[in-house]
This record gives structure tokens, C-alpha cells and sequence, in this order.
């Protein structure tokens, strides 16, 4: 337990100078959390490509292994770092800080990070994002708020996913709603398809509200 904590002691000082960094070149960083297969990358490509010429966006890639999400990433536009952990389960702060010295970001830039696929260990590292985003797909299961209660508790918007094979899947998409509000009643729920497009907008709202909040634009 001691152990732990020196290591979240240590990454929680780093994340804060990370957001200092960021807030100091009105640079609006988003924190993006799922299991893996929920559709993050694919996220991450729609809105690059929709949001093309409006702002600058750069993405932070976190997998183990290989660097397939950052050349789908980088075929759709943004620059992109991809920061591979090997066994370790997530990003830090300390990854952070050095993917974005090697990105150059630009002022009022966006950085969207896919943190690793995994509902557990990313919701204990604060990486110095301004707004913590989890996803969920209707290939999951409805509980999944419940299951791993932390990961909802941290995040400020829910993201349920592939809305386009609803048709074809068991997930009840009010029970889910549900179980999220049961464990974070702040949490905003938006529903999208990153495949067709529905829903998109209104996270291009959200990210559009919460960037103008995070650099003093409101």
C-alpha cells in the first residue's frame, strides 16, 4: 500500500505539471478510457477527419504493443505519437509529459489520448488531461458501470458506442444509462456511431464546451 501511494504521489506531481503546461499554452487536453474493441480509435478518426481546418488536434497513442492505431490515426490527418508500454496496463503522466515534447503542439491545440484498453488501472493515473471521456460499446455488456465503478466515478462524459449494431446484440442502453448515474450522477451520457456518423455532433458540442471552459474562453 505504501508502495502505491509514492507511486501515485509521484505521478499525480507530474500530472500537475503537465497541466499547468497545457493550461499555460491553452492547450486542451482529453483523456479517452474503454476496455479494449469499444471503438476508441475509430472515434478518434471520425472526429479528426469531421473536425479537419476547425482546430488543431494531435493525438497521444497508448498501446503494449505495436503501432497500428497511430497509422490509422495518422492516415486520417493529425499528428500523432504512439507510446507502447509493454506489460504496463496504462499511460502515466510521466509518458505524457514525453510524447507531448516530441508532438510540438501548438497553441490552443486539442490532444486527444487513447489511454490503453482497460477499465481498471487508467482511472488511478491522472495524466493531466483536462476532461476524462470513457467509452462502452453495445458489444459490451450493460453492466460494465457497475462492474468497474471506479472508471465511471472518474470520468465526466460516457460514450456508448456502435449504436449501429444495437439491432443485433443484448444491451439494453437505459439499463446502462442507468447503472452509470447510479455510480456517477454528474456523468453525461451521449450515444453515437462512430461507423455511420449518428450521434457525433453533439460530442463535437461537448469537446467544442468543454475546450472553451478549460482555456478561459467562458
Amino acid at each position: 500500500m505504501s508502495l502505491e501511494q509514492n507511486i501515485l504521489a509521484k505521478n499525480q506531481l507530474l500530472a500537475e505539471r503537465n497541466r499547468g503546461w497545457f493550461a499555460g499554452r491553452e492547450v486542451f487536453a482529453v483523456n479517452l478510457m474503454s476496455s479494449p474493441g469499444a471503438g476508441k480509435t475509430s472515434i478518434l478518426e471520425r472526429t479528426i477527419r469531421d473536425l479537419h481546418g476547425e482546430i488543431p488536434i494531435s493525438v497521444l497513442e497508448g498501446d503494449q504493443a505495436t503501432s497500428v492505431d497511430a497509422e490509422r490515426i495518422r492516415a486520417s490527418g493529425a499528428a500523432v505519437v504512439q507510446i507502447n508500454t509493454g506489460t504496463g496496463c496504462h499511460l502515466d503522466a510521466h509518458m505524457v509529459a514525453h510524447g507531448v515534447e516530441r508532438l510540438g503542439l501548438s497553441r490552443g491545440a486539442m490532444l486527444l489520448i487513447e489511454n490503453v484498453g482497460n477499465l481498471v488501472c487508467p482511472a488511478l493515473f491522472d495524466l493531466g488531461e483536462q476532461s476524462r471521456v470513457v467509452v462502452v460499446s453495445v458489444t459490451e455488456g450493460d453492466d460494465k458501470p457497475l462492474k468497474y465503478p471506479h472508471m465511471f466515478r472518474a470520468g465526466q462524459l460516457l460514450l456508448i458506442n456502435k449504436l449501429d449494431l444495437l439491432p443485433y446484440v443484448r444491451f439494453d442502453v437505459e439499463r446502462c444509462v442507468d447503472h452509470a448515474k447510479q455510480v456517477n450522477s454528474e456523468m453525461t451520457v451521449l450515444l453515437l456511431s462512430a461507423e455511420t456518423g449518428e450521434g457525433m455532433p453533439a460530442w463535437y458540442d461537448w469537446l467544442s464546451a468543454q475546450r472553451a471552459r478549460a482555456i478561459g474562453q467562458v
